[in-house]
């Protein structure tokens, strides 16, 4: 079994229902963060605020059958893909897989940006904060806590 933290994003629809939906869906849970909006980092001008929490998994599946179910669960939520960082109904993305390092073109293992977004390291401190040692006020401002779900 390996410890997997999963970052869970939405900007269009109903944020809440889609996130909680994920969440449901998803196999091995052990822990949910509480929800963040933040506001989107980078991608067009004009995009709504995300909703944005990280999943803890404890699971015995592979990273690329990880991808397959994050895959799944952004299909269901009619994502699509128009542009890079652009507005999503659902965003899923491995962060992490203790002690697995994957550095493949379509998969990457640590995230390669989850230490330059704030968006992701608030959740995941409030799971594991072991894993997070940033400064947290140097990566800015613009995440607030909302609920949970």
């Amino acid at each position: 079994m390996s410890r997997v933290f999963l970052g869970l994003g939405s900007n269009q629809g109903d944020r809440w229902k889609l996130l909680r939906e994920a969440v449901a869906s998803l196999p091995d849970v052990v822990a949910v963060s509480p929800v963040y909006e933040t506001d989107p980092v980078g991608g067009p001008a004009g995009q709504g605020p995300y909703l944005n929490c990280v999943v803890e998994l404890d699971t015995d599946l592979a990273p690329r059958r990880l991808l397959g179910i994050c895959h799944r669960l952004e299909t269901a939520a009619e994502r699509v893909r128009h542009e890079r960082w652009g507005p999503r109904t659902l965003d899923v993305d491995i962060l992490l897989v203790e002690g697995v390092t994957v550095g493949d073109p379509d998969l990457q293992i640590p995230h390669p940006r989850m230490r330059e977004r704030r968006f992701v390291l608030e959740p995941l401190r409030d799971l594991a904060p072991e894993l997070v040692t940033e400064d947290l006020e140097r990566l800015g401002r613009g995440v607030r806590r909302v609920g949970t779900i």
